[in-house]
Formats: structure tokens, sequence, C-alpha cells
């Protein structure tokens, strides 16, 4: 039986992000809490996911910076409310996550892990039943939609992210998540 890194090896592959500077290395591995510092959720809603754009172009699935003190669920609540409008009504599934080393001297917000940190992605049961609240120091979201799962993917595919947030999709698919 092939491992997750053997169906998805472009997603497992090691990889840049020149934006943050940072290495990264997908892993279905589940890292300490504490190491957590984004999140972002693979909702599933209305028989679809949850897909957002800002008003710079891109296209993701919510989610975000952890804040000090936050747990994983409020991070999750929090980010679906400020991106997607939509709240969680079940429980947070476990999908995996990009292990980031960072090559800055210091962290991006000073509670953050450093120079280890864990940007995870999860999947989870929502509604959409707000507008997002775009809070001035976030993403300006400009388009929440529902779609079923193929099209999400395509709908992220669209605009390369870095991030591979399509390919993650496709393993929640794979995993049976979606």
């Amino acid at each position: 039986m092939q491992t997750w890194a053997e169906l998805f090896p472009q997603l497992h592959a090691p990889d840049y992000w020149p934006w943050g500077e940072l290495d990264v290395r997908y892993s279905t591995e589940e890292p300490a809490d504490q190491l957590i510092s984004n999140v972002h959720v693979i909702g599933r809603a209305d028989g679809g996911i949850v897909v957002c754009s800002n008003d710079l172009g891109w296209r993701f699935l919510p989610g975000g910076t952890r804040e000090p003190e936050e747990t994983i669920e409020q991070l999750v609540g929090r980010e679906l409310l400020e991106e997607a409008g939509a709240r969680l009504t079940g429980p947070l599934t476990w999908l995996g996550a990009h292990r980031a080393e960072h090559r800055r001297p210091a962290p991006y917000r000073p509670h953050l892990p450093h120079p280890i940190s864990y940007w995870a992605t999860v999947a989870a049961d929502i509604v959409v039943d707000a507008q997002p609240t775009n809070p001035d120091d976030g993403e300006q979201v400009v388009e929440v939609l529902v779609l079923p799962p193929d099209e999400a993917i395509a709908y992220l595919d669209a605009k390369a992210d870095g991030g591979m947030m399509g390919t993650q999709v496709r393993l929640a698919q794979a995993m049976g998540l979606v």
C-alpha cells in the first residue's frame, strides 16, 4: 500500500516559500500543539467546500495566524468568521501540516514558535451564515463560495498559491474527509 507521500509527491516534496522566507515540507503527522502557528480549514458546508478570494486575487481555504493564548479551535472559529462568515458545527479533523523552518532571525509575531513552526490544515463541518467580518488587519475577502470538491480544487488551482491548497483538498478526498 502506498503512503500519502507517495500518492501526493508534489505536496510532500521540500519547498521554499520566498514571501515568508520559509523552507517547508508537508507531513500528515500531527506536531505538538504549541508548534502550530497557522491553520487553514477544509470547511464542509452544504455538500461542498468553502473557498475564498481576496482583493489581491488570491484564492484560498479560510484560515490564518494564531493569536497569543489562542487554542486551535478558537483560531479556526475566529478565522472562519473573519474570512468566510462561517462557524464550526463539528469537530476538527487533522489532515496535515507544512513544517516551516524560518530563515528570518525573529518570528513573524513575537508569540509565534521560531525557528520551526507548523502551518496546519484541518477538515471540519461548518455553516456559512454571515458575511466575512474582514478586520482591518486581515485579508479583505471579496468572494466566499461553496463548491463541490472537484470544483473547489479547480478554483484553488486556478491561482497558484504556493501552499498547495488544491492538492490538500485532493488529499482530504483520498482520506475520505470530503
